[in-house]
């Protein structure tokens, strides 16, 4: 998890624009580098670095001896970086994953850069021998990225809206900004003056299509046919291999479980693998929930079935409310849902940052929208349009659920990791019929917990335990957060009434006076 923030076209002094940059700070503790582009003086790149992968050369922008006209700033990781090494030869100089980006634009164009990386990423590149900016981000958005682009050219590109909402500009009215959609890259022309222009913005990957990099994949070619047996297998395999690839790290691992089927299914293959990676550290697992909560509860045995170090951070409602404003201002949304079901995984996130040496965090967001997890899809007509509203949940991902794991764990400098978005395991499941997707029995993602049904991963009990809402698993048994939420909420609501209603009379008196 790291920050990234550029400006091209400036009309102000850079040193004072930079300071906008240092909203982000808390996504990249580990260093921080402003940067001048050689031969446009309004132009600058800027860079928070949660160090992860090569910690020695890992600095940005990112620039090589092989190709000086490019400039790369990005944030997230490349998955395959080493497989496209030994497919096409590339002669890296670094160890960052992200250099990777580089050669593919160099031997094949931004096409074919965006569609092979196999990873979570937002990127920014400058090619100045050929005078164009690109930006790029990944299929479900699990890197944020926003831009504006003002009437004249300036544009500004940051991981978070909060770096580019006082960017000075020439214009009279503030220019809108806005997310990047994820699964576009967008092509900008860099003028002489060191303005941009938009080309165009182009659709790279959908959630329902196979992923070009899937050609170069350590699971090469899946076993074919919709026989029962065939499709749990291949499940099982595609999950496995979604989280192996994201053990790539230098630093300490360390998985959120909340005791439901996800982050359970999470925790467990996780534990599984770094035991065969022969890991010199247990992993490290984190719940949290009030008193008694469901989740403290389920993930207690979850912990112990693996045999993880388990942390639990138990919160009391004062302590929830006091983190408001915080998690607000770190999310960027008034979405009542969101910060509802935020509150819980900050608090974690700032135990995780202030108690443990964990900072590469995995979770089991995703699975939800993907499996048809939601209690609602047991009401639906039919299995295409449960199907439907499924991809429709994946494609806003971006906007709620995403948005959400992402920053309150970047609140406190933690980089998630969310197998169950990987773009080969989802395309896969998307392609099932929709028949054998829907809820059956009575219960929700049958087809998953079907297919881990005789792995035994995890407790009978878990892997059939229904589904509740992170906000409402954490919650005490004897008054939800839901409840104390809305009460807050009320009160204040009440103290602003008074005082409006205040204000109002002493306005009226003091009138009448005269």
């Amino acid at each position: 998890m790291c920050g990234i923030w550029a400006l091209f076209g400036s009309d102000e002094c850079l040193s004072v624009q930079c300071l906008n940059a240092m909203k982000i700070a808390h996504r990249g503790p580990d260093a921080f580098r402003f940067e001048n582009v050689n031969g446009f003086t309004n132009c600058c790149f800027g860079f928070h670095r949660l160090a992860i992968v090569d910690q020695l050369y890992g600095m940005q922008p990112i620039r090589v001896k092989k190709f000086p006209y490019l400039w790369l700033c990005y944030n997230g990781e490349i998955y395959n970086f080493r497989q496209l090494q030994k497919q096409f030869g590339f002669d890296y100089q670094t160890l960052v994953d992200g250099e990777v980006i580089l050669h593919l634009y160099s031997r094949g164009g931004i096409e074919q850069t965006a569609s092979m990386l196999d990873g979570v990423f937002a990127f920014i590149l400058l090619d100045t021998a050929n005078r164009k900016v690109f930006l790029g981000r990944d299929t479900y958005g699990v890197r944020p990225l926003f831009r504006v682009l003002t009437e004249d050219g300036f544009l500004g590109v940051c991981s978070e809206a909060k770096g580019l909402i006082n960017l000075k500009h020439s214009m009279s009215s503030s220019p809108k900004v806005e997310p990047f959609l994820p699964g576009h890259y967008e092509v900008l022309d860099l003028k002489p003056s060191g303005k941009v222009a938009s080309m165009e913005l182009v659709k790279f990957h959908g959630c329902k299509d196979e992923p070009l990099h899937a050609a170069y994949d350590t699971v090469e070619n899946l076993p074919a046919g919709l026989n029962l047996a065939t499709v749990k297998s291949n499940i099982r395999l595609l999950f496995e291999n979604a989280v192996r690839k994201r053990l790539m790290a230098h630093r300490r691992i360390g998985c959120l479980l909340s005791g439901g089927l996800d982050s359970s299914l999470v925790a467990a293959m996780l534990l599984k693998l770094m035991k065969e990676s022969s890991m010199v550290y247990p992993l490290q697992t984190f719940a949290i929930g009030m008193e008694d909560s469901p989740d403290l509860l389920a993930a207690r045995k979850v912990a112990a079935h693996i045999g993880s170090e388990h942390h639990e951070v138990i919160f009391n409602s004062e302590e929830g409310i006091q983190v408001l404003e915080e998690v607000i201002f770190s999310l960027e949304t008034y979405d009542i849902t969101t910060i509802r079901a935020s509150v819980g995984m900050y608090l974690v996130s700032k135990y995780i940052r202030k108690k443990t040496d964990s900072a590469v965090i995995f979770s089991g967001e995703g699975s939800d929208e993907l499996t048809q997890g939601y209690i609602y899809f047991h009401e639906a007509p039919s299995p295409e349009e449960a199907a439907e509203d499924s991809e429709r949940l994946l494609r806003e991902l971006y906007l709620f659920d995403a948005l959400r794991a992402d920053r309150t764990t970047a609140a406190h400098g933690l980089e998630l990791r969310v197998p169950f978005l990987d773009h080969r395991f989802t395309s896969y499941y998307l392609s099932l019929p929709a028949e054998l997707r829907i809820p059956k029995n009575g219960i929700e993602k049958h087809l998953l917990r079907e297919s881990f049904q005789d792995s035994n991963l995890l407790p009978k009990e878990i892997l059939w335990r229904p589904k509740e809402a992170f906000s409402d698993g954490i919650t005490s048994l004897k008054k939800s957060w839901f409840s104390i939420l809305q009460e807050h909420i009320d009160h204040q609501v009440h103290l602003f009434t008074l005082k409006f209603q205040l204000v109002i009379y002493n306005t009226i008196c003091f009138h009448s006076k005269f």
